[in-house]
């Protein structure tokens, strides 16, 4: 049985990240699957994983751990042998620049809880909530092309031609801009960058689709 187990639901974009970082080092793990749909229903059981109620959880033995970037960032020095950082500090920090574009700045921002924020306590039309969704996905993605546009360092992928971080971190937030109706054809390096993962199976095994909790 593999010592690693992940809390994990299918469309979270935070733990596909994570589920992608696993499978390019090669790791085996059990999947735990968390409804963050009905987690109020459950407070007690998962919070006692997770006191923030969110995924994914990753649990080492029995260290857990949480946040997806934290994960990945302890997955990559416990694991190394295949990197998802490059070697040298500079293009490591490019990498890490890319990958909280998205995780800090356009997902927070548009997840599940802020949605219902939204709806619930301000009110908010599902136009209105639509179009919040969308503006910062553009605001987001607008700077990342530009990055990957301007870096010399951008490649088959984020940073060269090998998958990082900012890879794993990418796709999850194209797959979303995709359901919730967001035209992301002003992106063609993204788009580029996303088809390239998605030929490999780390990141085609990963996908929500692919989960054993999917409906």
């Amino acid at each position: 049985m593999s010592r690693l187990t992940l809390y994990s639901y299918y469309r979270s974009s935070a733990a596909y990240r994570v589920r992608i970082v696993l499978n390019l080092k090669g790791l085996e793990y059990n999947a735990i699957p968390v409804d963050l749909l009905t987690i109020g229903e459950n407070d007690g059981e998962y919070r006692d994983v997770n006191p923030q109620g969110f995924v994914p959880t990753l649990k080492d033995i029995q260290r857990l751990f949480h946040q997806s970037l934290a994960i990945s960032e302890y997955l990559e020095e416990t694991y190394p042998e295949i990197p998802i950082l490059p070697s040298v500090a500079r293009d490591r920090a490019q990498v890490r620049v890319l990958s909280q574009m998205v995780a800090c700045d356009i997902h927070p921002l548009n997840n599940l809880r802020v949605q219902d924020y939204l709806r619930e306590k301000l009110r908010a039309s599902e136009e209105v909530v639509r179009e919040w969704y969308h503006h910062w996905i553009r605001e987001g993605f607008e700077a990342i092309e530009a990055l990957l546009e301007r870096s010399i360092a951008t490649g088959e992928f984020c940073h060269g031609d090998s998958p990082t971080l900012a890879d794993a971190c990418l796709v999850p937030q194209v797959y979303n801009a995709r359901r919730y109706q967001c035209d992301v054809s002003a992106y063609p390096t993204i788009l580029r960058i996303e088809q390239n993962c998605l030929a490999l199976p780390a990141f085609r095994d990963a996908a929500p689709e692919n989960q054993p909790d999917a409906a």
